[in-house]
Order: structure tokens, then sequence, then C-alpha cells
């Protein structure tokens, strides 16, 4: 469980950059602009009773995309778009591939229609936790490997996949077997409003637009409001991040998801000048010169504790944030079979990591404030 966990880490961090087609498909002779605003792999378009989803960066490096076409009771789908995947919605029962995919289920009301996922103990919701102990959610594979057998046999509506490159012959069998298989692309985005605006996927799906819509905005809200508090701040603690993974410091570079947070937060992440959006692998000695006066620590990869740390490596105790008591993890915070609440929720809700870092690099600015998914480490 280390070594996946390890990989969620890097996928947290390492994103791609996008290609961006924003021509609408033509429908009906209607006029109709991109309802998206921040994802960059993610287009919807709206019509009358038709919903048009477009994924154009299914994978990072991706060099085709994906058109769906939603299909309301009654409306009629045009010869123009017939050509794309046309899916019946709202889905009456779906298997998503990614516990980020739970919190839009959730949001929008409809996690009664999830009727598989690969690796449900991964899964922290106790809402969705309390579906699988009934029964009402079946395992359909082991971590995102998907058991063809087990899910044509659930045949849902949809199953909603994401990828790491075009080859997947799992999926590929799915499909001939005639199931709709939608790919997702929300953890390619760099934006933490772009990964949280990926519920309009969801939206579409159940023909829940309007509630996608007015949910993403409440977030959108939210995450600028905090964003305002930092906007005056003067004094910038300086931060550090990651940890050793056999042998290598992984740590976010200066445009990815993660680094982006610590900006918006108010701190001065030492390695914000590293061009990229992916991770920087670097060595403990390179790390060291540069942050052993680091004000504080965030994300110091699944550790627990700060013995946890020492005991695997005892230089991480040469690090002043170490020293005093300055390292925050979001590996502590667990569901009851052991999936990490972050990795779950937090590319959904921006707005609460971002306070949550807030409340860590500037308390003074949130007083009071209870973290939500970190936990200073003992």
């Amino acid at each position: 469980m280390r070594k996946l966990y390890f990989i969620l880490f890097i996928a947290l961090l390492a994103v791609a950059g996008c290609k961006t087609d924003t021509t609408a498909p033509h429908a009906k002779g209607q006029t109709v602009t991109n309802a998206i605003k921040y994802a960059k792999g993610l287009q919807i378009f709206k019509y009358d009773g038709i919903t048009v989803v477009r994924v154009t960066e299914p994978w990072p490096d991706a060099k085709q995309s994906f058109t769906y076409v939603m299909q309301q009771k009654g409306a009629i789908v045009p010869d123009s778009l017939k050509q794309f995947t046309v899916i019946p919605v709202p889905l009456t029962s779906v298997i998503v591939t990614s516990t980020t995919h739970i919190p839009s289920l959730e949001m929008l009301g409809v996690e009664n229609t999830l009727v598989g996922f690969p690796g449900t103990d991964y899964i922290s919701s106790e809402k969705t936790r309390s579906l699988i102990d009934s029964g009402k959610i079946k395992e359909a594979g082991a971590n995102e490997s998907l058991n063809t057998e087990v899910v044509i046999d659930l045949n849902p509506s949809a199953v909603v996949a994401f990828g790491i490159n075009s080859t997947n012959k799992t999926l590929s069998t799915l499909q001939q077997s005639g199931l709709k298989v939608l790919y997702n692309g929300d953890w390619t985005e760099q934006s933490p409003l772009g990964k949280a605006e990926w519920i309009k996927f969801f939206g579409a799906l159940y023909a829940k637009n309007d509630e996608a819509d007015k949910l993403f905005s409440q977030i959108e809200k939210d995450y600028n409001d905090a964003l305002a508090l930092t906007k005056n701040v003067t004094k910038k603690p300086t931060a550090m991040a990651g940890a050793v993974y056999q042998d290598q410091w992984f740590m976010p570079q200066g445009g990815s998801w993660g680094s982006i947070f610590l900006k918006d937060a108010g701190a001065n992440y030492l390695w914000a000048d590293a061009v990229g959006t992916g991770s920087l692998s670097l060595s403990l000695e390179t790390v060291l010169d540069k942050a052993e006066t680091a004000d504080i620590w965030i994300g110091p990869s699944q550790f627990t504790s700060l013995k946890e740390m020492t005991d695997a490596n005892p230089h991480y105790a040469r690090f002043k944030s170490f020293k005093n008591k300055q390292v925050y993890s979001y590996s502590v915070k667990k569901g009851k079979t052991g999936g990490l609440i972050y990795y779950e929720m937090a590319p959904n809700r921006p707005d609460l990591v971002l306070k949550d870092l807030i409340s860590i690099f500037h308390p003074e600015l949130l007083p009071g404030y209870q973290l939500n998914y970190f936990q200073k480490l003992q």
C-alpha cells in the first residue's frame, strides 16, 4: 500500500501541460460556448437536452481527445454528433476508478448509483463506505486494475476510467463488450480550481449541470476569498516539501498543483522557480543544502510521526523545520480501512486545502481554524 500511495503522491504533484481546442461541436445550429473556466483538459457545451463533453487531456501528452454526447430522455442527437459516444443520462449505475471521483458523486447526491470500484479499501468517505459495507458496491479489481468479468457482470451504464497512456487492454475489452467507457483526466490538471471543476463532468453524466455549476461556484468563491487573505502578506515563511523515496527526494516543481497551493497560501516555497509542472527528483544532499533552515515542512510522504521519519532516515533530523516540530502531513488522517482522506478529497476541495495551508503559514489570518487534511507531526 505504501508504494501505491507514493505513486498517488507523485500523481498529485506531477501533471503535464495540455493542448486546447475550444471549437464547439456543431449541434442543431445552436451557438454555445465552453462552460469550463479553469480546467485545461475539459470542455463542456450545453445544448437543449444534450450536453457535449470533450476530454482533451485524458493523460499527459495525449495525442487524442474524446468527445461524449450526454443525451437526456426525449432529446434527439443530430447527425453531426452521432459519430461520438452517445450516453443516455442521467446514469442509473456507474463504476468509477479513482477515489477523487467519489466526492463528486456524493456532492451531487448520486453515490447510490455506484456499483463497483477497484480497491474499495482506499475509499475513505463514511457515506460511500456504508454502501460498500452493505454490499451495494462491489470490489471491481485491485488498485487501478479492473476485473473485466466482474465489470461486465455488473453491466453499469458507464465506466469512468483514467488512463496513463493510450494502451489499456482492459478498457478496450470493456468497450468491445458493449460498455460505455469514458476517460476522466482530472488528475492531469495543474491548477487547484482546474481539478475541482471536473465536478461538472459528473454533472453532465447525471443531467445535473446546474447543480454542478452551483457547487463549483461556491468552491471557487471560497477559494478566492481565502486567497484574498494572503494578498498583502509581506513576510512569507520558507517552505520545503516531499521526502526521500528509493534514494531520491521527490517534491513538486514550481508550476505544479502542490507548488501553486504553497504560493497561494503565502509561503516562500524554495523550489518555486523550478520550471515544470511535475515533480523534482533530487539527492538528499541537494535538498539539505538548500532547505536545512526552511521554516516549515509540508507533506513528508507517508510518514505519520517524527520518530517514523528519523527511523527511516536519521538525516531528516538535521532540518530546522524538523527540530522545531514544524512538519505537517496529510498522511495521518485516514478512513477506517486505511485510505488517505487527503487523496480522496483534496482535488475536489481546494478551498479547504488552501485554508489549511494559510492556517499553517499564517495562523493569524485564520484564528481558531481547525485543520481539515493536514496535521502537525509529533
